[in-house]
């Protein structure tokens, strides 16, 4: 995906660490930043609607995509074509460390967030770019929906965990028992 979003090797870090930088800073001031205390781990968490959110506009956008516009604006309009309206969180992000996989850090860092949305019953949506990032979130309860496809670009698979209350999530008197 990176590199059908800036197909330019020398212009996509840059790119991508001010995309990454503007969507940390707007989770934090209107959705959730889980982050691990040695920066090993990181899930970024958009809640929808946001109240009094300001909204990521094309301005925004082009502020850090520079020639890549096009592309940023193809996805976007693919990924607003398959959410919501509906109340939700949004995975936008989450990144664990390549020298820390497979330590269950992503594991928490879901499990973290799913007892937040499961107390207010929302579901999460997600669209992500490999099928290992697909089989692992459809391990950990997301359903997984039709793939979806850019122009000339990569699949897409669009997920979805169903709103859960504390009792169906297994946190059923949890609050009463300490």
């Amino acid at each position: 995906m990176a590199e059908w979003l800036v197909p330019d090797p020398a212009e996509r870090q840059a790119v991508f660490h001010g995309l990454l930088a503007m969507e940390v800073d707007h989770a934090a001031e209107w959705g959730d930043v889980d982050l691990l205390p040695d920066m090993g781990g990181v899930a970024v968490w958009r809640r929808h609607p946001a109240d009094d959110a300001p909204v990521l506009s094309d301005h925004h956008l082009g502020t850090f995509t520079r020639g890549a516009m096009p592309r940023f604006q193809q996805l976007n309009a693919l990924l607003n074509s398959y959410r919501s309206d509906a109340p939700h969180h949004w995975l936008a992000w989450l990144y664990v460390a390549r020298d820390r996989r497979g330590q269950g850090i992503g594991t928490e860092l879901l499990a973290c967030h799913h007892e937040v949305v499961d107390q207010r019953g929302l579901p999460i949506d997600v669209v992500v770019t490999s099928e290992h990032a697909r089989n692992f979130l459809i391990f950990h309860g997301y359903i997984a929906g039709l793939s979806l496809h850019l122009p000339s670009g990569p699949r897409l698979w669009p997920l979805r965990r169903p709103g859960q209350t504390a009792a169906r999530s297994g946190h059923a008197g949890q609050d009463r028992e300490t």
